[in-house]
C-alpha cells in the first residue's frame, strides 16, 4: 500500500494553498495559478521538490512571483505561511494504522514542499519505506518515484495500490501497473480500498463518524 502525504494524510493542500492565497491577495487562485501555469512559478517548485533548489532558495524566488504578481510578501517563512492551513487527516492515519495491522506493507510516496512539511509527524513509526521527491530526485508523476517504494518495500509494482488525492499521479501509477484510488475523503478511500483488499470497510475505519456510514455501508 503507497500512501501520499499532503492532502491524503493531511487535509487538501489544494484548499490549504487557496486560503493562503486569499488571505494575502483576495484571489483564492492566485497561488496554485501561478504553481502550475507561471513558467517561472513551476520551474522553481519541480526544482525544489526534486531537491536541486532549497528552501531559501524557493522561498525567495516563489516570493518574487507573488511580487510580479502585484502581490507582496514577506520571503522569509513564505512555505510554511503556505502550508499553515494543513491540518493532520487523524482518519486517514487510523486508516493506514489499520492497513499496516493487517498485515499489509505501508510506503509514502511523496513530493515534499519544505524543511519542515514532515514535521509533527514520525514517518518512521507510520511507513515501512519512503520514497520521498527532494531525497530521490525525481517526482510524482515520474513513474520512478512510485518504483523506489516498490523496491523497499520488496513488492512489485502490480501488486501496489497507490493512494493520492491528485488524479494525475494515479494516471501515472495505474499505467505502471498499480492499482489506484483518487482520495477525496476517509471514508470514500476505505470503502474503496476495502474492494481492493477484500477486507470489510470498517476493519479499516472502525470509528467513522455518522455521515460516513453509506459509502461504509455500501462497500461492505
Amino acid at each position: 500500500m503507497l500512501f501520499d502525504f499532503g492532502g491524503v494524510l493531511t487535509t487538501s493542500v489544494l484548499n490549504g494553498f487557496s486560503d493562503f492565497s486569499e488571505s494575502v491577495s483576495g484571489d483564492r487562485r492566485l497561488v496554485l495559478r501561478l504553481l502550475s501555469g507561471d513558467a517561472e512559478a513551476k520551474h522553481l517548485l519541480v526544482e525544489h521538490e526534486e531537491g536541486r533548489l532549497d528552501h531559501d532558495a524557493f522561498e525567495a524566488g516563489f516570493a518574487q512571483c507573488l511580487r510580479a504578481a502585484g502581490v507582496d510578501v514577506e520571503t522569509d517563512g513564505l512555505i510554511g505561511r503556505m502550508q499553515s492551513h494543513l491540518r493532520p487527516d487523524d482518519e486517514m492515519i487510523a486508516l493506514l494504522t489499520a492497513v499496516r495491522r493487517l498485515g499489509f506493507a505501508v510506503g509514502l510516496v511523496s513530493n515534499s514542499l519544505g524543511r519542515d512539511c514532515y514535521a509533527g509527524y514520525d514517518l518512521d513509526e507510520l511507513f515501512n519505506a519512503q520514497a520521498i521527491s527532494g531525497m530521490e530526485g525525481v517526482r510524482k508523476p515520474s513513474r520512478r518515484l512510485y518504483e523506489i517504494a516498490c523496491e523497499r518495500l520488496g513488492v512489485r509494482v502490480d501488486e501496489a495500490v497507490m493512494i493520492d488525492d491528485l488524479a494525475q499521479n494515479i494516471t501515472a501509477a495505474e499505467r505502471l501497473g498499480m492499482r489506484g484510488i483518487v482520495h477525496t475523503d476517509a471514508a470514500t478511500t476505505a470503502a474503496a480500498l476495502s474492494v481492493l483488499l477484500e477486507v470489510d470497510a470498517r476493519e479499516l475505519l472502525p470509528d467513522a463518524p455518522q455521515h460516513a456510514g453509506d459509502a461504509l455501508e455500501e462497500a461492505r
